[in-house]
């Protein structure tokens, strides 16, 4: 972590320069024959309302990051994404650092920092169909991680299988008792994924696991986009609980313009006694624009029910996200 103003001027300096400077690639610009650069610049504007208390706006950069790519030959490569995120201090994250290595044309071995592949939903908002996640992500999805992955891909499937020194927490270090994530991936037609993951990790201190269930599939066809997820999860939310979540979407996207409908509902109850922790739920409507190939102005409504207080939060966002 680098708790730098000036380190952040700098890296939007070079961004800069980068732009005015490089050929752009597909993905990003091509500074040389071995390294790309990408990355994005996302601003927003809330206003959140809920029950019983004053609403509250915000405004500003949400996040900046660069994305650097470096290509060594056919079969080995390595990526670093340096990340700013608003929050109580200016700081720039190191947030992957990993290296690939291709040994076949079917198996791939990635190690260092990187992202867990669970979930529907992207951690990034390039990769999000509308402004906001759920929320359930902590709960369900792992993180950023620190350790090895296994990837073997052949026609229409793919397995992963990743050993890890904590699901959720990219700093850790210690590998005295190793998490793991596996995954498998079908796509039998070139509309349809379908992909499960199953992830465990021994709580430090205790004999318990920490389990986490993700199941997502996607039918892509034209302008149309549906998808569905489900979770469950023990111990994952505190030592004890058990949880439940699932989401259903549908985007459809015109010439320059996009509309995207979600609803998600997620649980979290005490094991033993089945009392409620949690119980939320949400339906968010999005339209998005793209004003250029680099610009998207996304606008959110988004209401969500906390099912123990009856309380409604009502949300509303634009987002312009820069990419290049």
């Amino acid at each position: 972590m680098i708790n730098s103003k000036k380190t952040l001027l700098s890296l939007a300096t070079a961004a800069v320069v980068m732009s005015s400077f490089a050929a752009q690639a597909d993905d990003g610009f091509q500074l040389s024959e071995k390294l790309a650069v990408s990355g994005f610049i996302d601003f927003s504007f809330t206003n959140v309302d809920t029950d019983g208390t004053d609403s509250s706006s915000s405004s500003g950069l949400d996040q900046f990051e660069l994305d650097f790519l470096y290509t060594f030959d056919d079969k080995l490569s390595a990526q670093v994404d340096l990340e700013y995120q608003d929050g109580a201090a200016d700081e720039v994250d190191l947030e992957q650092a990993f290296i690939s290595y291709a040994v076949n044309d079917q198996v791939t071995v990635k190690a260092g920092r990187f992202l867990s592949y669970s979930g529907w939903e992207t951690e990034e908002p390039t990769g999000l169909l509308q402004y906001s996640g759920t929320g359930y992500a902590p709960i369900f999805y792992g993180y950023y991680q620190q350790g090895v992955s296994v990837m073997y891909s052949g026609e229409g499937y793919t397995f992963a299988a990743s050993a890890i020194n904590d699901l959720d927490n990219p700093e850790e270090r210690d590998s005295e008792q190793m998490a793991m994530e596996l995954m498998a991936a079908f796509m039998p037609t070139e509309e349809i994924t379908v992909k499960g993951f199953y992830m465990s990790d021994k709580i430090d201190g205790t004999e318990e696991d920490k389990e986490k269930l993700n199941v997502w599939a996607s039918y892509a066809s034209g302008p149309l986009t549906l998808a569905a997820e489900f979770n469950s999860a023990e111990n994952s939310y505190a030592l004890g609980t058990e949880s439940d979540g699932y989401l259903l979407v549908a985007n459809y996207a015109f010439d320059s313009f996009g509309l995207t409908v979600r609803y998600h509902d997620w649980d979290v109850e005490v094991a033993n006694t089945g009392a409620a922790v949690e119980d939320m739920s949400g339906i968010t409507i999005s339209p998005s624009f793209a004003l250029s190939e680099n610009l998207l102005v996304v606008l959110e409504y988004r209401m969500d029910e906390n099912q123990l207080t009856g309380a409604d939060t009502n949300t509303f966002a634009v987002e312009a996200l820069v990419t290049f």
